[in-house]
């Protein structure tokens, strides 16, 4: 029987990428869409049950007690491959971190054209958590300091990651209990795809417990390193107003995309895009300026810092070519498709790849040197102007919303607590008190195996009618952006009372966007704070919390989960399980899943399960909030006792009567 491919709104659940999807159709064009729809997953690879690891193989795992040809069992083949998983998503995020480290060393020393030390008290408070000196320093010296020592926890042997220090006290004696205290960033990697080698570690929770050493040296290190710098060169967000979705695409300007994850060139580029000698230039083009917009995690990070755009999320990138209108998508690392090059052949945008370390087969390379940014950033935005004049037929999808991102931790602080008294007291109030009944962080990836878009809003949606507080980084956060849910007036009548009463008083959206995937180390930290405000226990495993990912697909995914769950998070993954097993043929094939979930649960009280249902994942959040809730002796959550203050009640206490005023006050009359 003939496949029956899904329609374009069973694709994805954004009307712009809905529209443009019908215009692949109509030119025959594929996308990550049809290609997902054509392409039938493998079975055994997706349960983590092929071992390609030595020349012998690969070995094929598909009954009960069968090997490889080396004896490696199932449970050892499936913890070998996700620790792999692991390794690659903490190299990439980490990665990413040391180039950041070297740009801050670079700028300190006056080597990097066009950057500066933006935020001064970022970098003098930072500093100061690892006790390099400032008083009496410039801050180039400071920040050459910092700088060498970010940099050396990258090749660091012995001893333990400097950025682990703001980590919860309890935390950092459980993780030297276990033995996962990471030493060096690379080494943790390094040493993962030894043990992994034909022959070596054969015991899957031995394995496993180097997985969490690795991840850790991500999320409390190189992730966190690169949050740190970019906050103190381009600045450390704070809410402003910015738009989502591919309306914000210009007809009559010249278009340029950035995409992918590092904020040093589009920084750059957005800097030259407001110069004088390029709005010249793109005017002679018979364009009235260049119009830049970002995809995924470069899409956060401009967008929270200067309120450039957010054109879309992952799933997004081909469709921004499809309406003609993109001059150049300039890209540097991460989550870039290869299919990018022969789409653009289509039309006329050109693909620009920027960095050392990323090229694709018949793209444009201009190679990006932050010794010489903005004179780079300038060339590459002149070779997209010259393109202007070859834009043919365009159609531009008139669908965007506004929002309002940039709440970094630092900004929680003040938000909460104003400038004299800045405190998480108010969050941990709200939530011992039963009027925020606990956090859920929605992050991560679009998956086109899902609709686009769906799982992360409904389950977004779910939860603050649950009075449930919502954080969001990465393309989960642009999925609510699409939606208008962040921002402070949108969709609060579907809010829980308790959160409302919250949003209306602080004056934040229900939903508070937080950054770009590598800044769930904001997410950490934030939760660190709540441990350190107290109220709420002794840990971050005690606090009524949980990660989801609904819609995850990359490695970076699987490494974030795993140091949030060994920070003492549940975390929730929806769609499919690298570690799932066949259960319909292998009846012992669940060995790794439960001990990612039970095992670790037992170690670190975070533990990770992938739910592809998505009302259980919501069910799941709650029961877990609940029981954070209850064991922390507070009262069970009760909304009936909230939704007497706030803006909407003072509005209708203005038309009442005194007797009336009181009545409503104390609850005796129903409204």
């Amino acid at each position: 029987m003939p496949k029956i491919r899904p329609t374009p709104e069973e694709f994805s659940a954004d009307p712009a990428a809905q529209e443009m999807l019908i215009r692949a159709d109509e030119l025959g064009i594929s996308t990550a869409f049809t290609r997902a729809a054509n392409m039938t997953p493998c079975n055994i690879g997706s349960a983590g049950l092929c071992c390609k690891i030595c020349g012998m193989g690969p070995c094929r795992l598909t009954k009960d007690g069968q090997t490889g040809v080396c004896g490696a069992t199932m449970d050892t083949i499936q913890a070998r491959n996700l620790i792999r998983a692991i390794s690659a998503g903490a190299a990439a995020h980490s990665d990413h971190g040391r180039d950041m480290a070297f740009i801050l060393k670079a700028v300190a020393n006056h080597e990097a054209e066009g950057y500066s030390l933006r935020d001064i008290a970022k970098l003098r408070l930072v500093a100061q958590e690892y006790d390099i000196p400032v008083e009496g320093r410039s801050p180039d010296e400071i920040a050459n300091d910092l700088a060498d020592l970010y940099i050396a926890q990258f090749g660091q042997q012995t001893g333990v990651i400097a950025p682990l220090k703001r980590a919860p006290e309890k935390r950092k004696a459980l993780w030297k209990e276990q033995g996962v205290l990471p030493r060096g960033i690379d080494r943790e990697v390094v040493e993962a795809l030894h043990r992994t080698h034909i022959g070596d570690d054969q015991d899957p929770e031995h394995i496993l417990n180097h997985a969490v050493r690795t991840a850790l040296g991500d999320g409390w290190g190189g992730s966190l390193i690169a949050t740190d710098v970019s906050d103190i060169l381009f600045g450390t967000p704070a809410p402003l107003l910015g738009q989502a979705n591919l309306g914000v695409l210009k007809e009559n300007m010249v278009n340029v995309v950035v995409h992918g994850h590092e904020p040093t060139l589009s920084e750059m580029i957005v800097a030259a895009s407001y110069d004088p000698e390029i709005i010249a230039y793109a005017q002679a083009a018979g364009a009235e300026g260049v119009n830049l917009s970002g995809i995924c995690c470069t899409a956060n990070e401009i967008l929270m810092r200067q309120g450039i755009p957010a054109a879309g999320n992952f799933l997004h990138q081909e469709l921004a070519i499809l309406t003609g209108a993109v001059e150049a998508m300039v890209v540097d690392v991460q989550c870039i498709m290869q299919a990018l090059v022969g789409l653009a052949q289509n039309f006329h945008t050109k693909i620009i790849t920027t960095s050392p370390k990323v090229k694709i087969k018949g793209a444009t390379h201009i190679q990006f040197d932050e010794h010489h940014a903005l004179t780079i950033a300038k060339e590459i935005l002149k070779v997209a102007i010259d393109n202007f004049k070859n834009r043919q037929c365009t159609q531009i999808p008139q669908v965007k919303e506004d929002l309002v991102p940039g709440f970094s931790h630092e900004y929680l602080n003040y938000m909460l607590g104003g400038s004299y008294r800045a405190s998480f007291r108010p969050l941990n109030d709200a939530i011992m008190s039963g009027r925020i009944r606990g956090v859920a962080a929605v992050v991560g990836c679009n998956n086109p195996r899902s609709k686009q878009d769906y799982l992360h809003t409904y389950i977004t949606q779910e939860l603050l009618k649950q009075d449930v507080l919502v954080v969001e980084t990465g393309c989960g956060a642009i999925a609510s952006a699409k939606l208008g849910l962040l921002l402070g007036e949108a969709g609060l009548d579907k809010v829980g009372p308790g959160l409302r009463e919250i949003c209306q008083t602080i004056g934040i959206p229900p939903v508070l966007h937080m950054g770009s995937c590598v800044d769930n180390s904001r997410i950490l930290t934030v939760l660190t704070q709540m441990v350190e405000e107290g109220g709420l226990g002794d840990d971050i495993d005690q606090i009524p919390a949980v990660g989801l990912a609904p819609e995850w697909m990359s490695e970076k995914a699987l490494s974030i989960a795993t140091y949030c769950v060994a920070s003492g998070v549940y975390v929730i993954f929806g769609g499919s399980s690298p570690v799932s097993g066949m259960p319909d043929r292998v009846a012992d094939s669940d060995l790794i899943a439960k001990y990612i979930s039970a095992g670790w649960e037992e170690l670190f009280g975070g533990k990770l399960e992938f739910i592809p249902d998505i009302d259980e994942m919501v069910r799941q959040t709650l029961a877990h909030i609940d029981r954070k809730r209850a064991e922390l002796g507070l009262p069970a959550y009760d909304p009936s006792h909230f939704g007497r203050s706030g803006d909407d009640r003072m509005l209708q206490l203005e038309n009442l009567s005194l007797a009336e005023k009181r009545q409503l006050i104390y609850g005796t009359v129903k409204n």
